[in-house]
């Protein structure tokens, strides 16, 4: 697995972590909006899957196709920064009162494919099987 994925799958994981644990400790303190926690915790939820798939297509990549897991993985990337990274601001906008932003969410479901896509890519890069001697 290239090491920058490796480093980014470990950095994505832990720092969902941590944004799982400010959900359960400091959010609630800020708000009581049900939506808001609900967008939050959606957020932390699919970062932190899609870390752990961003890992395991990264180890699994001797077993496939190289190209094809290359962008997988490039799609997971995309779609947690796209997908999580819009719902994390449109709860920092929503806390802060600027729902002036409301084009952010047009943002998630492009996340959202790109997550789709890195699963689809994933899955067929395991069409064919290299053989390990």
């Amino acid at each position: 697995m290239d090491k920058v994925n490796f480093f980014l799958a470990s950095l994505f994981a832990a720092t969902a972590v941590a944004a799982g644990a400010f959900g359960a400790h400091g959010l609630q303190r800020l708000t009581a909006e049900a939506t808001v926690i609900q967008t939050y915790q959606t957020a932390v939820q699919y970062h932190f899957w899609h870390a752990i798939a961003l890992l395991l297509a990264g180890l699994l990549a001797p077993y496939g196709k190289p190209q094809l897991n290359y962008w997988a993985r490039q799609s997971f990337l995309a779609g947690l920064i796209c997908f999580s990274g819009s719902l994390y601001l449109l709860t920092y906008l929503r806390l802060q009162q600027l729902l002036s932003f409301k084009w952010i969410v047009f943002i998630t479901p492009i996340g959202g494919l790109f997550l789709i896509m890195g699963w689809v890519l994933l899955g067929f890069s395991f069409t064919s099987f290299k053989q390990s001697n």
